[in-house]
């Protein structure tokens, strides 16, 4: 946006218009010069400044990607040693419900087998009980 310059009236009458009319001309020039040499400075300095930042970024996406592969390392890690550890308790309570379940088999074969052996021998004693009648009835009926 340039800026308009305007002189006083006694500027134009001690000097006239002509000469006043090219000092204006002047500055004019030598502010669209200074304006243009500002521009380009500050496209050169954006542009530097564009690439440094291209360029940290840069080197903060290469140190960011490096550290999350470690802390991805050091994850894998752990995980195979949680995942070790979790073998080994799974194996050992494995092994613990194998033997209780096993000895609770056993305690339940074993008392399945005493109960068969009393249900049998009551019942055998039911039979007999029967038995005794039914022959006693059919040896007095036998001997009439």
């Amino acid at each position: 946006m340039p800026v308009a310059v305007r002189l006083s009236k006694l500027f134009y009458e001690r000097l006239g218009d002509q000469v006043v009319n090219e000092l204006v001309e002047l500055l004019n020039q030598v502010d669209a010069t200074y304006r243009g040499e500002l521009r380009e400075l500050n496209e050169i300095n954006f542009s530097k400044f564009d690439a440094k930042l291209a360029q940290r970024l840069a080197e903060l996406r290469a140190e960011l990607s490096q550290r999350i592969e470690e802390r991805i390392g050091e994850l894998k890690v752990r995980i195979a040693s949680l995942d070790a550890k979790i073998d080994g308790v799974a194996t050992r309570l494995g092994a613990e419900i194998d033997s209780r379940v096993g000895t609770s088999e056993a305690k339940l074969e074993a008392m399945m087998e005493r109960g068969f052996r009393e249900q049998t021998g009551r019942l055998f004693a039911a039979w007999l009980s029967l038995l005794i009648p039914i022959v006693g009835f059919g040896l007095a009926a036998l001997r009439r």
